[in-house]
């Protein structure tokens, strides 16, 4: 479980930052940087929810430029890969209490919380790169998991 999560991060980061230099490379990139900072603090609220760390002061759709993205790219993927890299098989079982923005209060496995962080990113992306080719960009790079992992290298 810990590796295939450590992957999923993977994926995520080189996804994410796929979709950061289309958005640093266009124009008419109001949406999609919308959307991108959603899903970095997004990352940030369920890591913070995880760690029973104090919420984060960051609103959920934060007003960030897309140039402190990779950074934050960085920093997300360094933490979470550090989390799950720190998880034994049973602690994906483990049950989170956490609170929606909303304040109404919630208790998830883990391991659908992981699910739950990777999917949002993977929707969040999708809609980024519509608003892309919405705005004029072509030729958008292919992106789907599969691709990625007949990337890597076989070993």
């Amino acid at each position: 479980m810990k590796n295939h999560f450590l992957h999923l991060f993977n994926y995520d980061k080189y996804a994410n930052s796929v979709i950061t230099q289309l958005i640093l490379n266009s124009n008419h990139t109001e949406k999609p940087t919308e959307l991108m900072a959603h899903l970095l603090a997004a990352q940030q609220i369920w890591y913070n929810r995880c760690n029973n760390l104090p919420a984060s002061t960051s609103p959920l759709w934060p007003d960030w430029e897309a140039g402190t993205f990779t950074q934050i790219i960085q920093d997300n993927y360094d933490a979470w890969s550090k989390f799950v890299a720190g998880l034994n098989e049973t602690d994906f079982y483990r049950r989170i209490d956490y609170q929606n923005s909303k304040g109404n209060k919630f208790n998830e496995e883990l391991i659908e919380i992981l699910t739950h962080v990777i999917n949002h990113g993977t929707h969040h992306r999708a809609q980024a790169a519509q608003y892309l080719k919405l705005a004029g960009l072509d030729n958008l790079p292919l992106m789907d998991y599969i691709l990625y992992v007949r990337s890597l290298p076989k070993g």
